[in-house]
């Protein structure tokens, strides 16, 4: 029969194994995701859509900031090539802000030649979910079906996996990556990485 400590030193040795290998299967779909957010942030999908989809950033007193201004020009060529017929601008406004950066956005576009017809801004998103879901709103009841996504190039993935859940189709373009280190773009992929994780389990919007 068995004692009491030998029970006991069974037990500690069978959760050890657990957590070990709940560890390695963690750490598994971690490297998976973080392969994923690196291949979007590097593969340019742009192709003929319903719609052009730019994520906000900060802006500076109605002014976008150089990396929204990136994004604007990006989606600004995608529309002059001709792979869709309107943009969407998204993002709420921020804390003291007298702006929103999809207001922004959209006059930012607008005075660089695309008619203001074209251009819906969402204006209320504070997340990206928020965003997103508003841009599945806005392109529900415009009868669109597809789009462009025009962010930084770590963000791709999960924006995209976000629309697709909203039942959309989305095709990835990162806009030209910035003067970043290595240091710094690694650190964005490991929070992009955290990010989607957090919000497949529902624990992030």
């Amino acid at each position: 029969m068995l004692s009491l400590r030998s029970v006991g030193v069974r037990r500690l040795r069978a959760f050890r194994i657990l957590m070990l290998l709940f560890f390695m299967v963690a750490i598994t779909y971690f490297g998976v995701v973080f392969a994923e957010v690196f291949r979007h942030a590097h593969n340019d999908e742009a192709q003929m859509a319903d719609v052009i989809v730019v994520l906000g950033a900060a802006q500076y007193r109605g002014r976008p900031s150089p990396i929204l201004k990136a994004r604007l020009d990006h989606a600004l060529q995608l529309y002059r090539d001709g792979l869709a017929p309107r943009l969407i601008t998204t993002g709420g406004q921020g804390k003291g802000a007298q702006f929103t950066e999809g207001d922004v956005s959209l006059r930012y576009l607008s005075g660089h030649g695309v008619p203001e017809k074209y251009i819906t801004a969402e204006q209320q998103g504070q997340s990206t979910m928020q965003s997103v879901i508003g841009v599945a709103e806005i392109m529900t009841q415009m009868n669109l079906s597809s789009c462009i996504v025009v962010s930084d190039g770590y963000h791709i993935h999960r924006i995209k996996r976000m629309l697709e859940k909203q039942g959309l189709k989305a095709y990835g373009s990162p806009r030209t990556p910035g003067d970043d280190s290595p240091w710094i773009k690694g650190q964005y992929y490991i929070r992009e990485t955290v990010g989607y994780i957090l919000w497949r389990l529902g624990l992030s919007m």
